[in-house]
């Protein structure tokens, strides 16, 4: 049975192609806020996510039922000729398509952008990938670890006596879905003026790229390169990581005048402010070392919720470094309500992030936890194709759904 709609995008039909998360994110977030999103799965396999994550109660998958969140799953063997025109029976009416293979396989499937926007002008194709869809690395395969190094910003984080590290989350293809998002909801507002679909082209290195702040003309006007500096910012104090009493850290980050002012005042230093070598922020930059070590001493006299209740108090920035059960104790989690929990057939109930942004007038929300594989087979060949109980059978049979 179809759900009725709901949501800012509830008018939008999505058929999501594609596998793993730089695609797949791009469709929960649409999915998050209302949007009908069909994603068409190998016949028998699934998706690899269904089978991906670290710990796996029952043998089933955490990430599966986050990213797949708000779908509709429905199998599709996009290598056969009868699956392909399946596929294209789904586009025919609608809105976006979102997939993240390498460059040329839609092509070679007969499904295209330039073939899809033939039977439907109004078409807007998301397509993610590592390297983009043209230039001389686009056949390239491109993970997101891979357009992480080129984009940048794996040169730039962890220790600096240690190789490059990760983010731990797979941050340049969630970036990339991201982007890919912002280019479909500008594309829907550009056919809204024009009535015509277009090409989004979301390439991982180029959204890890566009965060990287001033590091381009950083290089080649100032002729600095950007090194890993750990948990310091270079020339930022006091901005760092800091002991307390009990053996926990916090983050304390009080590098501008003002509220460095609030700090020092905090701990009784406010001998600080007159000192020459924290006067002001360039100096305190150039002295970053004994600053910290001072601000340092000052947190591991005192107990964690001793040291944040004076800083919170007087104004400066600072705070625990959560894990998940610190965000599932929190009480701005839970006022916020930023972690919803959903029913689960195998889990009884599975907690995942919230809906972000929020909307006043038309927040977004989770409907479900991701599906079944095949789950809305029934609903989709069935009430958008008209495809028969018999035929959908004879189909599956001949391992095309």
């Amino acid at each position: 049975m179809s759900e009725a709609p709901t949501g800012p995008l509830s008018d939008l039909r999505v058929v999501e192609m594609g596998q793993l998360l730089a695609g797949p994110f791009c469709g929960q977030l649409l999915a998050d806020f209302g949007a009908e999103v069909i994603k068409l799965e190998p016949p028998g396999t699934g998706d690899p996510m269904r089978q991906w994550g670290r710990e796996k109660p029952h043998g089933k998958s955490l990430w599966w039922p986050v990213v797949a969140r708000g779908k509709k799953s429905v199998t599709c063997n996009l290598r056969s000729a009868e699956g392909q025109d399946l596929a294209r029976r789904i586009i025919a009416d609608a809105d976006i398509v979102v997939e993240n293979f390498r460059p040329g396989t839609m092509e070679r499937w007969g499904l295209g952008f330039d073939a899809l926007r033939e039977i439907n002008p109004r078409l807007i194709m998301a397509r993610v990938t590592g390297y983009g869809q043209n230039g001389p690395y686009a056949p390239r395969a491109g993970f997101g670890s891979i357009g992480e190094a080129m984009g940048g910003i794996r040169y730039v984080t962890g220790n600096p006596e240690m190789p490059p590290s990760r983010t731990g989350i797979s941050l340049g293809d969630s970036l990339a879905a991201v982007f890919a998002t912002i280019g479909v909801l500008t594309a829907l507002h550009h056919r809204e003026n024009t009535g015509r679909g277009q090409l989004v082209d979301s390439a991982i290195y180029e959204a890890v790229l566009a965060m990287m702040e001033s590091l381009l003309p950083e290089w080649e006007i100032g002729g600095y390169q950007r090194e890993r500096t750990g948990s310091v910012l270079p020339n930022i104090a006091p901005s760092n990581v800091y002991p307390t009493l009990g053996g926990e850290m916090i983050l304390v980050a009080a590098n501008q005048d003002s509220v460095f002012g609030r700090l020092v005042t905090a701990m009784d230093r406010t001998d600080l402010i007159e000192d020459a070598r924290y006067r002001d922020h360039e100096a305190r930059g150039k002295n970053m070392t004994e600053l910290d070590d001072i601000v340092g001493a000052w947190t591991s006299a005192l107990d964690t919720d001793t040291v944040l209740d004076l800083l919170h108090e007087a104004g400066v920035p600072a705070g625990r470094i959560y894990t998940a059960r610190d965000m599932f104790d929190d009480p701005h989690f839970a006022a916020r309500e930023a972690i919803v929990r959903l029913a689960h057939p195998d889990f009884g109930e599975i907690p995942m992030a919230n809906v972000a942004p929020k909307l006043s007038d038309s927040p977004g929300s989770v409907r479900h936890a991701g599906p079944e594989l095949g789950e809305h087979n029934s609903d989709i060949y069935g009430r958008l194709l008209g495809v028969t109980d018999s035929d959908r059978a004879a189909l599956a049979g001949r391992g095309i759904i």
